[in-house]
């Protein structure tokens, strides 16, 4: 197991969490410290487009890319049939994803300002994500939400002929395209 492989060891599975929780410190430090103060509503409003982005790019990269498309889908369902495994896509993929999707064509498009914004939205979703996938697999719950979120994604886990319940972190986009349809009923 290593840094590199879907089945990470303690170190590399917790560098996930440790590498993007300093992205998110990183980037918020400086647009608060350099940002144009005229710029700062456009900052703000792109970091929370990038937040609610996130949780359309994680339905459909986990019902159309991890449930769909071989080899993700193979490498997924060891995550399915070993849901407490540290397997997880490793951070040197997921980040330079992130700065090849994401930083690099909003810089083009815009300003260092704007794609910092940006993706420090995104990078904060996907953090959010990945806490919380852990949680729902490996954490006692204690509150609400996470009770909720752990029942919805254990529907997920329990139906394998007829996947459901693809987000992690909200149902707005399974309730939207009628993927959590199985969880109400």
């Amino acid at each position: 197991m290593g840094w590199f492989t879907l089945e990470h060891g303690k170190a590399a599975y917790r560098a996930d969490f440790a590498a993007y929780g300093a992205v998110v410190v990183g980037l918020s430090g400086v647009l608060l410290a350099g940002v144009p103060r005229s710029q700062g509503l456009e900052v703000l409003l792109l970091v929370l487009t990038g937040l609610v982005g996130w949780t359309a790019v994680e339905y459909a990269l986990h019902r159309f890319v991890l449930h769909g498309l071989p080899p993700f889908r193979g490498w997924h369902a060891q995550h399915h049939h070993r849901p407490t495994a540290l397997i997880s896509t490793p951070t040197l993929m997921s980040a330079a994803l992130i700065a090849v999707l994401v930083f690099v064509p909003a810089w083009l498009l815009s300003d260092v300002w704007a794609a910092s914004a940006l993706t420090l939205g995104l990078s904060i979703g996907y953090l959010a994500y990945a806490i919380t996938h852990h949680a729902t697999h490996h954490w006692h719950a204690d509150n609400d939400w996470l009770k909720q979120r752990k029942r919805w994604h254990a529907l997920h886990h329990g139906s394998p002929d007829q996947p459901c319940c693809f987000g992690v972190t909200s149902a707005f986009w399974d309730r939207v395209f009628g993927s959590g349809r199985r969880a109400t009923h």
